[in-house]
């Protein structure tokens, strides 16, 4: 009888020790080598791991350069993981791919989420970001002055004629090597995220997002060959060079060679550093309001996953703001919430970053949600970079119609 007893007890045990284990998490995210944002991922992935008893998260980081490929080849293997880690701009792509399932979380709990943390196609939720980025046209409170010039400010930014005015000052000056930089010396996602607003704040846009069908109008229309223009013209007539080396992007601000610099608040710090007078302006408006690009990292759920619940039980304990704001403390981000953001000395109310938070709310515009934005983006960009070396305006932009068209039809209008 003592055996027996022994035996069923035994037996309880074991499956109490089964029921209780905790089910394996998959996970793959962008940020091998960062080993600040590494240790803060593993922080939080060893908080949720120890809350619960349901669900274990295991992580592999990736290189970001080499995390969307792997991310591919995963999915033509059939190998994706439970949790994905996702470029904003990128998430419709993979939604229609079929690389994602839309988002099963309590949306109530990212209501006050910056609108550019939200990936939405289709009228679904498909990724969160718990953190944003943003761009500010960066100068020096001195800079201003000695050139007798107007601070901008939210409320009432310069006009496109008041920038010109300003670089023209600049330029004229002969204190700077030129008035402005743009940025010519990144490449790739620069140039759609840190361009494509200057063209829709012109009217026009990449693709017509009434439909996603065509470009056709949107970026080769009035609007869009006003803005090729007076994108030409910056070189022309120089305010700024068309070819750029990356140590001149880097440090040339910090060295007094710009008079002006469109940059990101990931560079704010620096530009402190050198210049305490360092002031952070928001976007002209070049006649259809101020725009600056907006969506960075997202997490979203594999549509492979085997455990979508847990997935989403994971993305939603992510969503507190102690992890904002350690992320943005570690990696220099803006929080997505206004609560985590005043949690955080550098983008709290007074802050030294803090217009980046409002610049981010008020002028944030997310890039093209659209399947073929991944084609559309490399088009841009070479269209620009042409037109900055002096291609003719209208036909570049033709072309560049020609072949986005051509790739939202060859795939069927990518299901829009």
């Amino acid at each position: 009888m003592k055996v027996f007893k022994f035996a069923a007890s035994a037996a309880i045990l074991g499956w109490a020790s089964v029921a209780q284990a905790q089910e394996t998490l998959t996970m793959w995210y962008h940020g091998a080598g960062n080993e600040v944002e590494s240790k803060i991922i593993n922080q939080m992935i060893a908080d949720f791991n120890g809350s619960q008893a349901d669900w274990k998260v295991e992580l592999q980081s990736f290189p970001q350069a080499a995390y969307n490929d792997s991310v591919v080849a995963g999915a033509l293997a059939g190998n994706l993981p439970d949790i994905l880690d996702v470029d904003g701009p990128v998430m419709p792509n993979w939604a229609w791919a079929g690389y994602l399932q839309p988002l099963k979380i309590d949306e109530s709990k990212i209501a006050t989420f910056l609108p550019g943390t939200k990936g939405v196609w289709n009228g679904q939720l498909y990724s969160i970001g718990l953190w944003d980025a943003a761009v500010a046209l960066v100068t020096r409170q001195s800079t201003l002055d000695e050139l007798g010039l107007r601070k901008p400010t939210l409320d009432q930014p310069w006009s496109k004629d008041e920038f010109m005015a300003a670089l023209e000052a600049a330029k004229a000056s002969g204190k700077w090597e030129f008035a402005f930089d743009p940025g010519m010396a990144w490449t790739g996602e620069w140039y759609p995220y840190a361009f494509s607003p200057f063209l829709q704040s012109f009217g026009g846009d990449i693709v017509d997002r009434s439909s996603y069908k065509t470009a056709e109008g949107a970026l080769n229309g009035e609007a869009a060959i006003a803005f090729g223009e007076w994108w030409q013209g910056l070189f022309t007539g120089g305010y700024a060079q068309s070819t750029q080396d990356p140590a001149d992007r880097d440090g040339g601000f910090a060295a007094g060679k710009y008079a002006f610099s469109w940059n990101g608040n990931w560079a704010a710090l620096g530009a402190l550093s050198a210049f305490p007078d360092t002031v952070f302006l928001p976007a002209p408006d070049f006649g259809n309001g101020p725009k600056i690009g907006a969506a960075s990292w997202q997490f979203g759920v594999s549509a492979s996953s085997k455990h979508p619940e847990g997935a989403a039980a994971f993305i939603e304990f992510a969503l507190q703001d102690k992890y904002l704001a350690d992320f943005s403390n570690g990696i220099g981000l803006i929080p997505a919430t206004p609560t985590s953001a005043e949690m955080v000395d550098n983008y709290k109310a007074g802050g030294p970053l803090s217009v980046f938070v409002d610049y981010s709310a008020k002028q944030g515009l997310v890039r093209p949600v659209s399947p073929g934005y991944v084609v559309q983006a490399k088009v841009f960009e070479k269209a620009l970079a042409d037109i900055a070396n002096g291609a003719e305006v209208a036909a570049t932009l033709d072309a560049a119609v020609d072949e986005i068209n051509a790739d939202i039809e060859k795939n069927g209008g990518y299901g829009q």
